[in-house]
């Protein structure tokens, strides 16, 4: 499936082909608020992380699942720290 995603590293858009399956997504069935956290997926040694809300799902270079311990908080805050910076710029 072709998703625009939010590439971390390059601050911008960019189109990617992603395969949501058992094997490599880790889904967040709790997640009930816009800023929660739905998924986290392993593509090609990186990471997507999908919001609840319509954002983009951000895409973090050179990480996986395994990498922050398959957590829905480490998660968030990888997210998080991505929106402070952008702020401080």
């Amino acid at each position: 499936m072709t998703t625009t995603v939010y590439n971390s590293s390059k601050q911008r858009l960019e189109t990617v082909n992603v395969e949501l399956t058992h094997e490599n997504t880790t889904w967040f069935d709790d997640a009930t608020n816009a800023q929660d956290v739905h998924t986290i997926t392993d593509v090609d040694g990186s990471l997507l992380i999908a919001q609840l809300s319509y954002n983009y799902p951000v895409w973090f270079d050179g990480i996986s699942r395994a990498d922050i311990n398959y957590s829905e908080g480490r998660t968030k805050n990888l997210v998080d720290s991505l929106k402070s910076s952008n702020r401080e710029k």
